[in-house]
């Protein structure tokens, strides 16, 4: 089959299109022939090695990527079941995290995928686990947002962010959603009650105050964000544009969790979806918010698997549009 590999820490350029044999399921797996793949941050860290002290914690793999093909979510259909599995049979489409994703077949773990919505294509699938399940988390788990609140999601047009307005505006928040000017028309038909250009706005200095803020960005520093909390607001961050190669986006999430001990705010780091974390009750929740209609993954920019490290540099430079996808089949 033709895979991706990621053999080596590096820029996108180590990235290699090359032949290998089909992986094989074991117990409680299943092999998915993959139709399309999507790319997160998640994807470039592993293939770069960032930030070093992931390396350390297991998270990256200490020398070399953990995985030798590269990519998590997929979307495809159920070729074959290892022993123990039920209720995926050959031919089920399906959409999850999928180690080894950016390949013509995948393994995964049977309990971290899920049956495709018959409205969503491969493409549009393939978009859902990664950055739905955090955007879920964010906004209903760590965030607990209810009917009513003010809540304002930054970075609203990425690919987290457009998964998290569309399920804040399904809980019946009242959402103001933050990006670029050309994707302000995007955020607005995705639910955003509100939408700031932040080229022409700072929302930490306009005079509005928000039950929840989703922060995906991360170029305003913790105390800058509490300015445009209420007295008992919340602010949940993403780790998005974490500085630096040693600790990255686990120092963002230390400091926040320190600077919660110290003021009224209440400030929640996501734990992010990853095939290592519990999954499976999100991934199903995302589909049926999916199913009923009221949230549908936004996909930006397609790439075919041989562009794949094209693909990786777009998304890398933190521009996305919705998701980038590669196509498959």
């Amino acid at each position: 089959m033709k895979a991706v590999l990621q053999e080596r820490f590096g820029p996108p350029g180590t990235l290699r299109l090359r032949e290998i044999d089909p992986p094989r399921p074991a117990t409680g797996q299943v092999l998915v022939r993959v139709h399309a793949a999507a790319l997160n941050p998640y994807d470039w860290h592993m293939m770069r090695g960032d930030p070093y002290a992931a390396r350390l914690l297991g998270g990256t793999g200490l020398t070399r990527p953990k995985s030798r093909v590269a990519g998590i979510d997929a979307a495809g259909v159920v070729e074959s079941a290892g022993p123990g599995v039920e209720g995926l049979p050959p031919g089920t489409p399906v959409l999850g995290f999928c180690p080894g994703a950016f390949a013509e077949y995948a393994c995964a773990t049977a309990e971290l995928v899920t049956p495709k919505p018959e409205r969503l294509t491969f493409r549009q699938a393939a978009a859902v686990p990664m950055a739905g399940v955090t955007a879920l988390r964010g906004i209903r788990t760590v965030g607990r947002v209810r009917a009513g609140q003010r809540v304002l999601v930054n970075g609203a047009g990425g690919g987290v962010g457009t998964f998290a307005v569309q399920i804040a505006a399904a809980l019946d928040a009242e959402v103001t959603g933050v990006c670029s000017a050309g994707n302000t028309e995007l955020v607005r038909s995705l639910g955003a009650a509100h939408v700031i250009d932040y080229t022409r706005e700072d929302f930490t200095t306009a005079r509005a105050r928000y039950d929840v803020i989703l922060d995906n960005v991360g170029t305003h520093p913790p105390g800058r964000l509490r300015r445009a909390l209420t007295p008992a607001g919340v602010l949940v961050a993403n780790g998005g544009g974490s500085p630096g190669r040693v600790f990255g986006a686990i120092g963002s999430m230390l400091r926040v969790a320190a600077l919660d001990t110290v003021t009224r705010h209440r400030l929640r780091p996501i734990v992010p979806a990853t095939p290592a974390g519990p999954a499976h009750e999100d991934l199903l929740a995302v589909t049926a918010l999916i199913e009923t209609g009221r949230v549908t993954p936004v996909v930006g920019r397609t790439h075919p698997l041989a562009d794949t490290a094209e693909a990786m540099r777009h998304v890398e430079a933190g521009h996305s549009r919705g998701k980038t996808v590669i196509t498959v089949r």
